[in-house]
């Protein structure tokens, strides 16, 4: 091997590096669980033991009545590093998962009064802010988010077909009144103030 050929492999070899470097970099910027709610190919998936990961950032309850197609318990969740960015910029930050878990409520009358709670998981959304823009012809992604929905009775299959649409059947058709405040309605979310 000559000399110039062994310059060039080095060379080569620190382009690699180089390479896997920003690579990383660009999975750090995204926070710690993107990759972990989105495949490389942009499929999303919720997250493993969110519960005990992520901070709760609040709930909502949706009471059982005609025209409430969400009723239950809704509650949400993110990663600490997203409610520390928020309360200092007021907006999310690339990387940001935001998993609302829909519960079927149930109630009883208690010592406290009239009580109402979660029950079993009904649905669950995942959202992941992508200001890269990284999965721009992925039908998931768009308005500078990835959207997800996991049904009770598929919890790994998201089964939005596309983030954007007519109605209530699709992500966009329920987040339009937010989309104000980044697509989130966080009024009910106490976490972030």
């Amino acid at each position: 091997m000559s000399y110039l050929q062994a310059i060039g492999i080095l060379l080569a070899i620190i382009a690699g590096l180089a390479g896997l470097s920003a690579l990383s970099a660009s999975a750090e910027r995204a926070g710690p669980d993107f990759f972990d709610a989105v495949s490389r190919d942009g499929e999303i998936r919720v997250p493993q033991d969110f519960r005990t990961r992520f901070v709760h950032l609040g709930s909502y309850f949706v009471p059982k009545e005609p025209g409430a197609p969400g009723a239950g318990l809704h509650d949400v969740y993110t990663q600490p590093e997203t409610v520390a960015y928020y309360r200092e910029t007021g907006s999310f930050p690339d990387g940001a998962v935001l998993v609302k878990e829909v519960r079927h409520a149930e109630a009883a009358t208690m010592t406290t009064g009239n009580a109402h709670w979660g029950a079993d998981v009904a649905v669950q959304f995942v959202m992941v802010r992508d200001r890269q823009g990284r999965f721009e012809d992925h039908p998931n992604f768009g308005g500078g988010w990835g959207w997800g929905l996991f049904e009770e009775d598929a919890p790994q299959t998201n089964v939005a077909a596309s983030w954007k649409g007519e109605g209530f059947s699709n992500c966009f058709g329920c987040h339009v009144p937010a989309r104000a405040t980044d697509w989130v309605y966080v009024q009910g979310y106490p976490t972030l103030k």
